[in-house]
């Protein structure tokens, strides 16, 4: 018998989930239910170990006074593409990943190249909480209590030279621990893997950039990109690469992974802006997770005056 693949589709094609989350939230506890059901659902997933505490000093003046968004909603409703393109793939999959042992490599144009281990890294780094809200592309977004530290120290202990412009940031490339790596994963081929994203070098040293290793308290979940990535809150969350191994000061600016992927949705900078449509919606305004009503976008996710000074004189739509 012949058994035909699946065309290859864009992420130009994949489903704005603002059409389909309203719905998903009103069935979600019958599907619930029938999984948990006797004899009815797919098997089930192995269950996540336990997380370790994490404890931290809150940080009040990079901390929102919102309300958080819900931790059940923050672990099993996010973007993982390592895992898939559903929003429920990371925790449904997460499993596959094992966060130790880790290192994290720190090189390119620096004085003193150095690889990590993300344990040393938790100890060389007093700890922080900042709850940050983060905005998605789709037009949706969370606020999150997330601990970790300003990438900046890190970045100055290995010395960057004066050929350093840019931080490239790259994830685990592993097939076996990432199911959408793998070659003719249904559902999604659209990456050039491994996932790479980047920043300018004055955008990576800004305080509020953050190299983030735990959420809600505890470790980072596997599907929230244990067990080190980074938060840049003032840009959508694709930005924040997750399960980071490598972060190498370059001085060319990286082609990221989406942009390689879908260059006339995706650009470099992906910096919050109301006045900037995505091709197929528009991001005038958002829906927080947990709430049904939307609310205006805020430029900069609300962090304009933290970091408006660092585009001054840019034209904000061609460097979308």
């Amino acid at each position: 018998m012949l058994i035909r693949r699946a065309p290859r589709f864009t992420a130009s094609e994949i489903t704005d989930p603002t059409l389909y989350l309203s719905r998903r939230e009103l069935i979600s506890g019958a599907a619930a239910a029938l999984v948990l059901a006797p004899g009815l659902g797919e098997a089930a997933t192995p269950a996540p170990p336990a997380l370790q505490a994490l404890s931290a000093t809150r940080h009040a003046a990079f901390s929102l006074t919102e309300p958080l968004t819900k931790v059940e909603a923050a672990t099993t409703y996010n973007n993982f593409y390592e895992f898939g393109v559903n929003k429920d793939d990371p925790s449904r999959l997460g499993h596959t990943l094992k966060p130790r042992p880790w290192t994290v490599q720190v090189d390119g144009f620096v004085s003193k190249p150095k690889t990590f281990d993300v344990d040393e890294l938790m100890r060389l780094f007093p700890l922080e909480e900042r709850v940050y809200s983060l905005r998605c592309v789709e037009a949706w977004s969370m606020v999150i209590p997330w601990i970790g530290f300003p990438l900046a120290p890190l970045l100055k202990r290995v010395e960057p030279t004066g050929q350093a412009k840019y931080v490239e940031f790259t994830t685990l490339l592993d097939p076996n621990q990432f199911p959408a790596q793998k070659p003719g994963f249904f559902g999604f081929s659209s990456l050039d893997w491994p996932y790479v994203e980047g920043l300018r070098l004055d955008e990576a040293m800004h305080p509020l950039t953050l190299l983030t290793v735990g959420m809600y308290g505890k470790v980072l979940p596997n599907q929230n990109g244990a067990p080190v990535r980074v938060v840049i809150p003032w840009k959508y969350g694709f930005k924040s690469a997750k399960s980071i191994v490598r972060i190498r000061l370059v001085s060319e600016q990286p082609k990221t992974a989406w942009e390689k992927a879908a260059p006339q949705e995706y650009g470099f900078y992906s910096n919050v802006n109301p006045a900037v449509s995505h091709p197929r919606w528009s991001q005038a305004d958002e829906r927080r997770i947990g709430e049904f009503r939307r609310r205006p976008t805020l430029p900069f996710n609300g962090y304009a005056d933290q970091v408006a000074a660092l585009y001054t004189g840019m034209d904000l739509k061609k460097n979308y």
